[in-house]
């Protein structure tokens, strides 16, 4: 993590501020004017920056305004003195993140930096810029066509829809025609408009202005924002609410929407894919989709096959996954026998491509040799009955609420439950093992933001619990988790938590 920039005339404020960030372990350089700031601006970036209004020299207003030209989404701290408010209105109107008034509890500061941190890392995942997309797999005719489209849409920036079974890889698709269009530079942002709560999806979607409802304590660019110049993937589009279809059209249709409490239009240059595993003619008939958004939307439809027209790649996605699998985990890769593919092969597995990932993770952590045998697979899938396909309940890594992007589970599927090495994996490794998997998936999915996805479950699994044990108060709930009661107002309203009350 990059460190953070306290620029401030007054030693002593400077030095306040680095010793109650060292006691957090954050690192910190400090400057005493703005002019030194813009120069090292010139060659390296902080995580945040806080900045003083007043000094001598080129303000902190001057500074500010330098540093959104730049970089917009850093965010930056004004100090300001009582006397100085209106300037702290102004800061605003320039895009600061928040402001600091003199004398300030350092307590309350080192709060403030933190919510900034914590923005500024979510940002940073979003701007870190083009990622290696994950190879996508397949020899079967039916991929070869999925391949051949990818191929003419390559120099096109026209809206397409992904369509195909859960698990079939539709984010992989979308990634590959960011990265062979002419927005690849550009950032490509993905979101599952399923998984994230109606009442907050707005907000992801087109960011919101500092009080345009509780919990807005700071201006956020949306995703629109986010992907300008580039690429947004909208996974599960048949889910999105009727009333944000509308917003959602408008924004196909002229290119400009409005943040959340907003009344500045805001311009979008953004490539729009969207994906379904629904029918979405059929939810259209049904009035639960908007037929000018959907016509707005299948101007090209891509349609993968499951996994079960193209059994023929499931000894080479296998042999991938256990490779990538190992790689992550630092272990040897496992070796399945040739009865072990043929009998993978002949599965109708309902999760597709996903679960046999997910499968491959299992293999890799439980099988207990380096060759892997019929034998040494999860018994729901050797022991069902003959003719039928076996459909077990897998264990889900979750923090009680989905993740933001399509895949954001891991399944691992388990075993009879008096299994010895279950269970000595759980003694062993425990949900530690788990989250380790769970990370392992979807890194290897290559979905984005997995520090965002896997921090949202952690906070609200551990929120939950606590309201349980303290019956829904949740300043008694703050305490038993050793957080602030501002901390855990503000979680709640973000993670969507509901049964919670006041004392």
């Amino acid at each position: 993590m990059k460190p953070i920039w306290i620029v401030d005339d007054d030693a002593s404020i400077r030095w306040v501020l680095e010793k109650a960030l060292a006691r957090e372990n954050l690192a910190t350089r400090s400057f005493s004017n703005a002019r030194d700031a813009m120069a090292a601006l010139e060659t390296e970036t902080p995580q945040v920056l806080v900045s003083d209004i007043r000094m001598p020299g080129e303000s902190g207003l001057g500074l500010l305004a330098a540093v959104k030209a730049r970089y917009p989404g850093l965010p930056v701290i004004i100090i300001t003195a009582f006397s100085d408010l209106d300037s702290a209105v102004a800061a605003f109107q320039g895009g600061a993140f928040e402001y600091l008034a003199k004398p300030f509890d350092i307590d309350k500061a080192v709060e403030l930096i933190r919510r900034a941190l914590e923005e500024s890392l979510r940002e940073t995942s979003v701007e870190s810029g083009p990622t290696e997309t994950p190879e996508i797999l397949g020899q079967a005719p039916a991929m070869q066509e999925v391949f051949r489209a990818i191929g003419r849409l390559s120099q096109s920036n026209v809206t397409v829809l992904i369509t195909g079974e859960s698990g079939t890889g539709k984010e992989l698709v979308a990634r590959a025609l960011h990265k062979h269009s002419p927005r690849a530079q550009q950032p490509f942002i993905a979101l599952n408009t399923a998984a994230i709560p109606k009442d907050l999806l707005e907000s992801e979607l087109f960011g919101h202005e500092r009080g345009a409802f509780t919990g807005a304590q700071a201006t956020r660019r949306g995703r629109f924002e986010q992907a300008e110049g580039g690429t947004l993937f909208l996974d599960e589009i048949g889910d999105m609410p009727f009333d944000l279809q509308t917003r959602l059209l408008r924004v196909l249709s002229d290119g400009h929407f409005y943040r959340v409490g907003g009344h500045q239009p805001m311009k979008a240059n953004v490539r729009v894919i969207t994906a379904t595993h629904q029918n979405l003619e059929q939810r259209v008939r049904d009035g639960l989709f908007r037929e000018d958004l959907y016509h707005r939307l299948n101007v090209i439809r891509l349609r993968l096959p499951s996994l079960r027209e193209r059994r023929e790649d499931i000894p080479l996605l296998v042999r991938y996954f256990l490779v990538q699998s190992a790689r992550q985990l630092g272990v040897e890769a496992k070796r399945m026998s040739d009865g072990a593919l043929q009998f993978l092969s002949g599965l109708d597995l309902p999760g597709n491509v996903r679960q046999l990932e997910n499968l491959c993770n299992w293999i890799t952590v439980m099988a207990p040799g380096q060759t892997v045998d019929i034998k040494d697979l999860p018994l729901e899938l050797t022991q069902a009955p003959e003719g039928t396909e076996p459909a077990p309940a897998p264990i889900e890594f979750s923090g009680g609420q989905r993740g933001a992007h399509a895949g954001g589970h891991v399944l691992i599927h388990p075993v009879a439950a008096a299994a010895p090495a279950l269970a000595d994996f759980n003694a062993a490794a425990g949900w530690i093992g788990l989250l380790e998997m769970q990370a392992a998936s979807m890194l290897s999915a290559g979905q984005s933001e997995v520090m965002d996805v896997l921090g949202r479950q952690f906070e609200s699994a551990l929120i939950k619990t606590a309201l349980k044990h303290t019956h829904g108060r949740k300043n008694d709930a703050a305490v038993r988790l050793g957080i602030g009661r501002n901390t855990i107002t503000r979680k709640i309203a973000e993670l969507g938590i509901d049964g919670a009350k006041d004392e």
